[in-house]
């Protein structure tokens, strides 16, 4: 498979949690909600490890600043970004809150170009346009 398949199965996914995080949501603070998230992630992990050992190994032997990295990712959208989407997700409606966050793409597109020096393509302006023009039409 591509890149471009995994990228389709991560939309799929992460397209259809917020519909069962929206319900759950519902019932509780959007903090205590990500404790539990963050309970599905350990559990889910603890399957990987058990089924991928080669896969902790490599974690276990990372350079510090690969670890640095990876875990501030982990940080920045796993705790800060998922708290925040829950607070929107709480009192917003699924249909706008999801489109809206996932307006990450620019975001990654600016950074990719300022610290990775990424090309700047028409397709690529052209795809984080249609995103910008998405989250305006949705607010």
């Amino acid at each position: 498979m591509t890149a471009f398949h995994w990228a389709l199965l991560t939309a799929f996914f992460w397209g259809a949690a917020p519909l069962f995080e929206k319900f759950g949501i519902s019932k509780i603070e959007p903090f205590s909600g990500l404790i539990l998230r963050c309970l599905g992630v350990v559990l889910g992990l603890i399957l990987v490890i058990i089924f991928r050992t080669q896969s902790i190994k490599e974690a276990l032997a990372a350079k510090p600043q690969t670890v640095i990295f990876i875990m501030l990712g982990g940080i920045l959208a796993s705790v800060v970004g998922q708290m925040f989407f829950y607070r929107a997700l709480k009192l917003g409606e699924l249909s706008k809150v999801v489109p809206v966050a996932a307006g990450y793409p620019i975001i990654s597109f600016i950074l990719g170009v300022i610290f990775l020096s990424e090309k700047v393509t028409l397709a690529k302006i052209s795809g984080v346009s249609l995103v910008i023009l998405g989250v305006v039409l949705l607010r």
